[in-house]
């Protein structure tokens, strides 16, 4: 006589066991999605609190004001700055070079042509 193979007492042949989250398991499948949904939420913020909006119009835009300076040896952005507009604080004119300029590292080199903003 053949032995038939054990079944253990709670699981019923030709079905399944049931699926046990774990604790490590629960906040997975909780909160990846809810930090998904913040990240949305962040990033959506963000773009629709965004401050720079192009003008509606032709008229709407305004042409700054600028004169070309050529780089010194030894002289950096801040020196520029101070120099451009002594009234103004030098980051805040920086940002201005670096803008009118297209600057990636925000570093000059001796006899580079800058655009610099007029009062």
């Amino acid at each position: 006589m053949s032995a038939s193979p054990a079944v253990p007492p709670h699981s019923q042949p030709g079905k399944p066991p049931r699926l046990r989250l774990t604790r490590r398991g629960r906040i997975v499948l909780i909160g990846l999605p809810l930090v998904l949904l913040a990240a949305l939420i962040l990033s959506l913020t963000g773009l629709l609190n965004s401050p720079a909006k192009a003008a509606d119009t032709a008229s709407g835009l305004t042409v700054t004001p600028t004169v070309s300076v050529t780089v010194q040896p030894g002289e950096s952005l801040w020196a520029i700055a101070g120099k451009v507009d002594p009234d103004r604080d030098p980051r805040d004119v920086i940002v201005d070079i670096v803008q009118l300029n297209d600057l990636q590292a925000g570093k000059v080199m001796p006899g580079q042509q800058l655009f610099v903003p007029n009062k």
